[in-house]
């Protein structure tokens, strides 16, 4: 079930919002529920792997010198191949 919500943008914003529901065939409310869902979504994950780092750091989990200079010497050579 939806519910309902008010926000306010600026005169530019909600122009582009109904030229783009028009063309999309959707209403307005469709659009902007859409992009808060996907902006919403995309924003937790980022914070979620932020906080999961962030424990990882705090527990002292740092990849070695060993590893970082194998993950170095990969992806240069897969840079000289695409060159």
């Amino acid at each position: 079930m939806s519910e309902v919500i008010t926000i306010r943008v600026d005169r530019k914003t909600r122009t582009r919002l109904e030229k783009l529901a028009k063309a999309m065939e959707r209403t307005k409310s469709y659009v902007a529920a859409e992009a808060i869902r996907a902006y919403v979504e995309l924003n937790e994950w980022q914070i979620a792997e932020i906080k999961t780092a962030l424990t990882e750091a705090d527990g002292g989990d740092f990849a070695t010198e060993k590893e970082v200079q194998a993950v170095m010497r990969k992806w240069s050579r897969r840079a000289d191949k695409m060159a």
